[in-house]
């Protein structure tokens, strides 16, 4: 969606919308609302740019604003993730991902979703395990690249002449001849 893209724009960064609070994040956008809303002492709005998000599309009128407030929480937690993680990774926001679609099937049909934690813990594992496979993958590159080197070095020297390189002659200490060996008379 364009929608995480709008965020951090509004927000002016990730590291500044990872800063922000799940309740701020849920009313992005919509800050002359909320300050008309508290200057009439009016309602304040339920959402600003999530709007545009196609989960709170396919919710039910009276599941908007619930929807609305686990989504940004959602967000929130992935700002946090890719902003402040180490190894750049897909696997939390699929996650989340899936857990948002978990409450919408919730709102809906009333299956209940699976809890934060245990989703957490499988996406840390993964997380683990995708890592873990890239460094694998690195090491097997940079070490082909090393010996891909190593042979075009070689390969390099003996089409040069097709002789083996000249070694170079070593230079005399200048100590060695400033000072002329005595000679010996019989």
């Amino acid at each position: 969606d364009v929608v995480g893209a709008r965020l951090i724009s509004h927000a002016g960064s990730l590291t500044n919308l990872a800063k922000a609070p799940a309740s701020t994040v849920q009313i992005l956008g919509a800050e002359k609302a909320l300050f008309r809303a508290l200057k009439t002492r009016g309602n304040t709005p339920k959402y600003g740019l999530i709007f545009h998000s196609s989960f709170i599309g396919r919710a039910g009128a009276k599941n908007k604003g619930r929807i609305s407030r686990y989504l940004a929480n959602k967000c929130s937690i992935a700002s946090r993730i890719d902003a402040f993680s180490e190894d750049a990774t897909t696997v939390f926001g699929s996650k989340l991902k899936e857990q948002v679609e978990e409450r919408l099937q919730f709102y809906e049909t009333g299956d209940l979703p699976r809890k934060n934690v245990d989703v957490m813990n499988e996406a840390v594992e993964e997380a683990a395990a995708e890592v873990k496979k890239k460094k694998k993958k690195d090491k097997k590159k940079r070490k082909n690249e090393e010996a891909a080197a190593v042979t075009e070095e070689v390969n390099t020297t003996q089409e040069d002449d097709g002789e083996p390189p000249v070694k170079k002659k070593k230079k005399k200490n200048k100590e060695n001849e400033a000072a002329p060996e005595p000679v010996q008379t019989v």
